[in-house]
């Protein structure tokens, strides 16, 4: 029977809360298991307490990731946790400048600092490191890779050859928009996009998903709400997203979808703006995307492609008014696209309209991230 510690679920339609203590759940054995296997490659999980670092589990579960060991690592603060993953106990280590002695893969989702400390020295010790944080996404010489994307990537770089490297997961906004934008692009060009964003709590971590939860009880309760995540009320609200501000009057967080979509689609000309608003939704985000095309794409064919595309499910019944919701994505691998619709605002078939949600942790990080590590296999 395989066990993994999972995190507790709230009044948000079964968006799991990450909580501060860990918890084990126990699956029904569906299947045999052949995840642990002498084969395998060693990996470490760093950051393994967190939101992502919790979620990483679940989909090495999910997805029989094949492995010889695995580290469960963390901050001091949380080392000496015990979790039980696959039918078996761990405990939860410090991360230090030694943990990746003979670890073959380490998924990293523990923040940008401790990425550019402990990234290189794994490296450095063989390890191909999968980051999850901003830390190196821009650097000419590490991989930015969303593997129904732009695989070739990463070409070349394979585990078990005791030669390490750095590979960057994309900000989840980026992956969510380009799983869809991406089938389109091959087709017929994507000369500009203009991309609105409306971002889960998930995305600001496990503690602003335990906010929201709290000001929802205490707004509905007549409570003053508890605002230290985002210093303002959450619930029942939404806001410019949280990141700082920069001097053009773009946040960071619309400059990394930026400039992250020229370097995943190696096009330094397409023209991206972005706006993105965090929204009081538990862990998926959505976003409506406006594309303009060098060749012309009518709203049929877009359909046609967007159903054929990996890791897309097409939802867009007009008749019923049913279109993608971040409920119906939420803890799901697809990312669903619907609204799809000619831009009345240009001439002919060179502009649709879309509309994407995606889970923000699981294909918006941790499915990404482990898919990175299959193409490692």
């Amino acid at each position: 029977m395989a066990t993994f510690t999972h995190p507790k679920t709230s009044l948000f339609g079964g968006a799991r809360i990450p909580m501060p203590t860990t918890k084990s759940r126990t699956f029904a054995p569906f299947r045999v298991r052949m995840a642990l296997q002498d084969s395998g490659p060693s990996i470490a999980v760093v950051g393994v307490t967190g939101a992502v670092g919790q979620e990483f589990l679940s989909v090495l579960h999910d997805r029989d990731f094949p492995y010889r060991s695995i580290k469960m690592l963390a901050s001091k603060r949380s080392a000496g946790q015990k979790l039980s993953f696959q039918g078996r106990s761990y405990v939860v280590e410090e991360l230090t400048g030694g943990s990746f002695d003979g670890v073959d893969i380490a998924l990293f989702s523990a923040g940008g600092s401790i990425s550019k400390e402990f990234g290189p020295i794994a490296v450095e010790k063989g390890t191909i490191v999968v980051d999850n944080s901003s830390a190196f996404r821009m650097q000419d010489d590490v991989p930015l890779v969303v593997p129904e994307v732009n695989p070739e990537a990463m070409e070349g770089i394979k585990a078990g050859k005791g030669k390490g490297a750095l590979i960057a997961n994309p900000n989840c906004s980026t992956i969510i928009c380009l799983m869809a934008a991406t089938p389109l692009h091959r087709h017929s060009k994507v000369k500009r996009m203009v991309v609105s964003t409306y971002q889960a709590a998930s995305g600001a971590g496990a503690a602003a998903m335990r906010e929201l939860e709290q000001q929802t009880h205490e707004v509905l309760e007549g409570k003053p709400v508890t605002c230290e995540i985002f210093q303002r009320q959450y619930a029942f609200n939404l806001f410019s997203h949280n990141s700082a501000v920069l001097p053009n009057g773009y946040n960071e967080e619309e400059m990394k979808l930026v400039k992250e979509t020229r370097k995943i689609w190696n096009d330094k000309d397409v023209k991206v703006t972005a706006t993105c608003i965090r929204v009081p939704v538990m862990r998926a985000h959505a976003e409506s995307v406006n594309l303009e095309f060098e060749n012309p794409l009518d709203e049929d064919t877009a359909r046609d492609i967007l159903k054929k595309a990996p890791g897309v499910v097409v939802i867009d019944d007009r008749a019923a008014n049913n279109f993608p919701t971040p409920l119906e994505v939420s803890n799901k691998d697809d990312v669903a696209v619907g609204r799809i619709r000619r831009d009345v605002s240009q001439e002919g078939n060179y502009g649709l309209d879309i509309f994407v949600c995606g889970d923000q942790i699981r294909k918006g990080a941790a499915l990404n991230a482990v898919q990175i590590a299959e193409l490692l296999l």
